[in-house]
């Protein structure tokens, strides 16, 4: 039975997210137009508002299905702002190529304008680097870090080496997610070598993606450890509980449907503004909004020692990202463009693809025993890190390098990791596709 919180305090954090919400939705409704970098910043707050009441109403909801289920439930809602991000650039690209054709852009267009359909790309590659190279990293070091503060505390001069103490431990569940992850990966590192992502690559992900549902739906119910404003949510009773969480699904839905156009728009014209890179805005701020409640949610359970829940969640996220959201952006470009059309893959693109696939492939090499430890995390954050830091190092001449060089660093140390573990390879695999999920669930609980 779980503690009933107290209420004043677990309903402080919701009624300061859902009073995030009330600018941007103002805005919204009334068609006021503030200066651009006011707008943007508005109508992000509004997306992380409504992405907090998501991520809470994803927890609230395990009390009452699987725990695989509602893992997959959990990450598929909280990525929901990113999804409603990213299909306003990719609408916007299907208009773009209906009007001028595969190049996204007015012929007369100034000199640094960005494609549409590339902008459409960079926000999905921009989000799924973040989620790996900050979150998963991110949860590893800040356990690390709660760890040592708490052996200082208690006078223990010992340095860490314990695997509990250097680092993050799955179930043995979570290969289901890792294998779906490792195939959609091995998959997405044909898109490079395309022009366009078409509505084959839509049958092969979302294909994917059913599968992976079909998969964990069969795992047996959990007793989720719920805390602070979701825990307030679940513990009403059964009827009240599912009222408020469709209800509140509802809301932050309507107010990241009534936003998202505004906001990607508000960056665009920020980035014209500002003179700042409308590429750089959309590629890594619009993400940073969209995903970081999630995150943040992520850390703070990872700052309470539940680490395995936090990765376990952001791997979900993942897979999710990886093959319903990708997959799903040539039917939203090609309805928008009123033709079959994929989304176009210009040159600069294909490395942008070419270095999220391998870090993706990496970060599931990283992950073949169940468990990351802090040098992993480290390089999986340093290597992140490094892309901004080549970038800037590099003349102009060679822009776009740093994408080529990672992509082989990323690639070499996961195919080196993947033959030196080949036998977890085989058991990841075993376990991610074929043994019975119950018997998966049972050796967790041991």
């Amino acid at each position: 039975m779980r503690p009933r919180p107290a209420t004043r305090r677990a309903a402080a954090p919701f009624g300061l997210a859902v009073a995030a919400t009330v600018p941007g939705v103002y805005l919204g409704v009334t068609g006021t137009h503030p200066p651009s970098p006011l707008a943007a910043a508005l109508f992000g707050l509004a997306v992380v508002g409504a992405a907090f009441v998501l991520s809470w109403v994803a927890e609230a909801i395990q009390v009452d299905i699987s725990a695989g289920l509602a893992i997959s439930l959990l990450a598929l809602i909280a990525v929901l702002p990113e999804y409603a991000v990213d299909f306003v650039f990719t609408i916007e690209g299907g208009q773009a190529y209906a009007e001028h054709g595969p190049a996204c852009v007015p012929p007369d267009a100034a000199e640094g304008t960005q494609s549409a359909c590339g902008l459409a790309l960079a926000n999905m590659t921009g989000a799924n680097r973040i989620l790996v190279g900050v979150g998963w990293a991110l949860v590893v070091l800040l356990a690390a870090w709660r760890v040592h503060r708490d052996r200082v505390a208690r006078g223990s001069t010992r340095p860490m080496r314990k695997p509990s103490e250097t680092e993050v431990r799955l179930h043995r569940t979570d290969a289901v997610p890792l294998a779906f992850l490792a195939v959609a990966t091995l998959y997405s590192l044909t898109l490079p070598l395309r022009q366009s992502i078409t509505l084959v690559d839509t049958a092969v992900l979302v294909g994917v993606f059913v599968l992976y549902s079909v998969r964990v739906a069969t795992a047996p119910p959990g007793d989720p450890d719920l805390a602070g404003t979701a825990a307030w949510i679940a513990d009403q009773s059964r009827t009240r509980r599912r009222l408020s969480c469709a209800g509140l699904f509802v809301f932050a839905a309507a107010v990241i449907l009534l936003v998202a156009e505004n906001f990607a728009h508000a960056l665009v014209d920020t980035g014209t503004d500002l003179g700042i890179s409308q590429f750089f805005l959309v590629q890594w701020v619009a993400p940073l909004a969209s995903e970081a409640p999630e995150l943040l949610v992520a850390s703070l359970y990872a700052w309470r020692l539940k680490t395995t829940d936090a990765l376990a969640t952001l791997i979900s996220s993942k897979v999710n990202q990886w093959t319903l959201l990708v997959g799903t952006l040539p039917v939203v470009f090609g309805i928008a463009a009123a033709a079959p059309a994929g989304l176009p893959i210009d040159g600069a693109q294909r490395s942008e693809l070419l270095l999220t696939a391998a870090q993706s492939l990496f970060a599931v090499t990283l992950l073949l025993g169940l468990s990351i430890t802090v040098r992993g995390a480290l390089v999986l954050l340093g290597l992140f890190v490094a892309q901004f830091a080549l970038a800037a190092l590099l003349p102009a001449a060679a822009k776009g390098v740093e994408l080529l060089i990672l992509s082989g660093i990323y690639l070499v140390l996961a195919v080196v990791i993947a033959v030196r573990r080949r036998a977890q390879v085989l058991v990841l695999l075993r376990d991610g596709y074929r043994t019975p999920y119950r018997e998966l669930a049972e050796s967790a609980e041991r």
